[in-house]
């Protein structure tokens, strides 16, 4: 449940620390208090997800996006979501190749390629092989990312704080908390899709307290990146994966494992995608799960060969605003639902004493 959760938020924009730098570091200190509150949303909205996947018994995101949103709402939200989880794979296929080309001066179609064959001998197994791979990478690039970011953040000599001051927007004042919530609501939505298929592994105590503390480390790694970019302002600002200029001053050889890192966030996402996407598009068509994954992974491919900074910059930004409606409708049906058992237990609990 941990490293599902973890998994699914990681990938080539977190890794990379450009999501970071446009959403925490740019606002200077109040971007440590969006990052806090970002801890605080992931352990909450994961939790609350959870509960609702065990109270309804559902174990995909389509049936429990129904009972949240109605069935007109949802077709809308569904559709949204499949496509960005299909460009979501075209997006980390290009992420792969670009960082074959620029970081490893390895042709960029082997990158793509190299990505593509995981991807799918991965995922052949199906919800077993989501489970498989997310239990044998996500650990490792966690406890890499953890160690690296902390070494980032406590180890290396900081910027003057005056150099940093010059690059903060005197003119924004509540932006930081907007971009708290749009940084979460994005990647939420990627991780209802992973984390819900989890409610039949495990009991809803366990799924619930599982979700909890993947939401809170995720929380820490996203401090713990901000601390460590924020000790390089204004440098960072100018690079399309800031993390790896930071890697680079720590030694050459954290770069390498850096990129590492960034390749299986790559992946672990683009597993994400892919298996989301096949799932939806074989139960909506009634084919086979090897054939249409095999389909969906290959069709994605011409899209891979446009350049990773111009697809995150235009599918991103679109999905945040669907993500917000998802964060909304788990915030509130789960809210509603805490609620309504308290006030049950409440009444239980005077009819007893009557």
């Amino acid at each position: 449940m941990v490293w599902g959760y973890l998994g699914a938020v990681i990938g080539a924009g977190f890794a990379s620390g450009q999501e970071n730098v446009q959403f925490f570091v740019r606002y200077g200190e109040n971007g440590l208090f969006g990052a806090l509150i970002s801890l605080l949303l992931f352990s909450l909205c994961g939790a609350l997800l959870m509960r609702l996947a065990h109270r309804h018994k559902v174990s995909n995101y389509q049936d429990l996006l129904v009972i949240m949103g109605g069935s007109a709402a949802t077709r809308i939200i569904d559709l949204g979501l499949a496509c960005f989880l299909f460009l979501g794979i075209s997006t980390m296929f290009s992420a792969s190749g670009a960082l074959f080309h620029e970081h490893l001066h390895a042709p960029r179609n082997l990158g793509i390629a190299t990505a593509y064959v995981t991807v799918l001998f991965a995922l052949a197994g199906g919800k077993k092989g989501l489970v498989w791979s997310y239990n044998l990478l996500v650990p490792l690039k966690i406890v890499l990312l953890l160690v690296i970011t902390a070494v980032a953040a406590f180890q290396s000599q900081q910027v003057e704080p005056g150099g940093m001051a010059a690059f903060v927007d005197p003119r924004i004042k509540m932006d930081w908390l907007l971009g708290a919530f749009l940084y979460v609501a994005y990647n939420f939505a990627l991780a209802m899709v992973v984390l819900v298929e989890y409610q039949p592994l495990a009991d809803s105590s366990t799924s619930i307290v599982g979700a909890a503390c993947g939401g809170l480390l995720l929380g820490v790694l996203v401090i713990f990146m901000f601390l460590g970019l924020s000790r390089f302002m204004p440098v960072v600002l100018h690079y399309q994966i800031p993390m790896l200029y930071v890697a680079g001053m720590i030694s050459p050889g954290t770069k390498l494992v850096y990129s590492l890192v960034l390749w299986m966030g790559i992946i672990t996402t683009a597993i994400a995608n892919a298996y989301g996407i096949t799932q939806r598009v074989a139960h909506f068509i009634g084919i086979r799960y090897n054939l249409c994954l095999l389909c969906c992974l290959t069709l994605a491919l011409p899209v891979a060969t446009q350049s990773f900074s111009s697809l995150v910059g235009h599918i991103y930004p679109a999905f945040g605003v669907l993500g917000c409606s998802i964060l909304a409708l788990v915030l509130y049906w789960g809210g509603k639902d805490i609620i309504g058992e308290i006030y049950y237990n409440i009444k239980n609990l005077q009819h007893r004493e009557c």
